[in-house]
């Protein structure tokens, strides 16, 4: 039986954005989850806008869609999200990655290690996360990390969802056997801004990576997020795809339109795309960067909507 479907608003990083009107937007909309970012920014921050936004629509989950690992010690972080939690009464989840942004690293004096060393210290922050945020005293020796008789705030959720993003064999193993949820995005080398990256959109490329997670997750249920790089809502989704392709490296007319990470079309062809990628992939979750735009889809999806009214 197919998931039922989840949907996040991610905001950006405007410092004069009103977060709590955008959270009241989102939950009127239809949203289950408002998102933030982390970087090295003069807009907002990961963590404290979730609980003004939390506070602002009182059915809304938060997430920070990703917290970079190596910016945060897995013992600070699970405080502060099991804080988050309480605060929020229960109603928090945890995005974490390895980080990808080279100028970031390099603008606050930060050495960068390769990418399969900081796959491996997330994948040990994971498992301290997931130990303490259940409650647990936390005895760890690994690579990365030694603690000693920690502990730290129970989240007040019974699981609180943790959602890895992550690219790669070894790492999607790993979430596949410790993460709730895994977020996927489908790309490649950073490009030289540190924050673009190539697209790897093909779709046997993704059926390849969800085979492999479902290998590694034995009998664990693992949700999938697609983050939605654009929606754009036209007539004409195969010219929607053109005008990508002449912006987007690597990516082919084909690809756009058929993966989780771009929405073209009509709400109706928009809905139905999503749908086809839930039977294909078993996506259920989608992140976006649009409220309104987005919200006939979400309307179009939920149990007992119609396609095509």
């Amino acid at each position: 039986m197919a998931r039922p479907f989840r949907f996040g608003y991610q905001y950006g990083f405007d410092p004069t954005a009103d977060l709590r009107d955008l959270a009241r937007r989102a939950e009127g909309a239809g949203f289950d989850l408002v998102c933030s970012w982390d970087h090295v920014t003069e807009g907002w921050t990961a963590l404290l806008p979730l609980l003004a936004m939390a506070e602002a629509a009182p059915t809304i989950r938060v997430c920070p869609m990703v917290i970079n690992n190596d910016f945060h010690h897995p013992v600070h972080l699970a405080g502060e999200i099991a804080n988050l939690d309480a605060l929020t009464g229960g109603r928090v989840e945890l995005g974490i990655g390895a980080g990808h942004a080279f100028t970031e690293y390099a603008a606050i004096g930060q050495a960068m290690d390769p990418p399969a060393v900081r796959k491996r210290r997330m994948a040990e922050s994971v498992e301290i996360l997931r130990m303490l945020l259940d409650g647990e005293e936390v005895a760890y020796a690994g690579e990365h990390y030694r603690l000693t008789g920690v502990r730290t705030m129970r989240a007040t959720q019974q699981r609180l969802p943790i959602l890895v993003g992550v690219a790669g064999p070894a790492a999607l193993a790993h979430a596949a056997r410790h993460a709730d949820i895994i977020g996927l995005m489908g790309l490649g080398r950073t490009l030289a801004d540190g924050q673009r990256h190539e697209v790897r959109w093909q779709p046997d490329r993704l059926t390849a990576t969800v085979d492999h997670i479902r290998a590694n997750a034995g009998d664990r249920d693992v949700e999938l997020n697609a983050l939605v790089q654009v929606v754009e809502i036209t007539d004409d989704r195969r010219a929607a795809a053109r005008r990508l392709v002449e912006a987007v490296e690597g990516l082919t007319v084909e690809d756009a339109l058929v993966t989780p990470f771009l929405a073209l079309g009509t709400h109706d062809e928009i809905a139905e795309h999503l749908l086809a990628c839930r039977e294909r992939w078993g996506i259920s979750n989608y992140t976006v960067r649009a409220i309104e735009e987005f919200a006939p889809v979400i309307e179009r999806l939920r149990d007992g909507a119609t396609i095509g009214t």
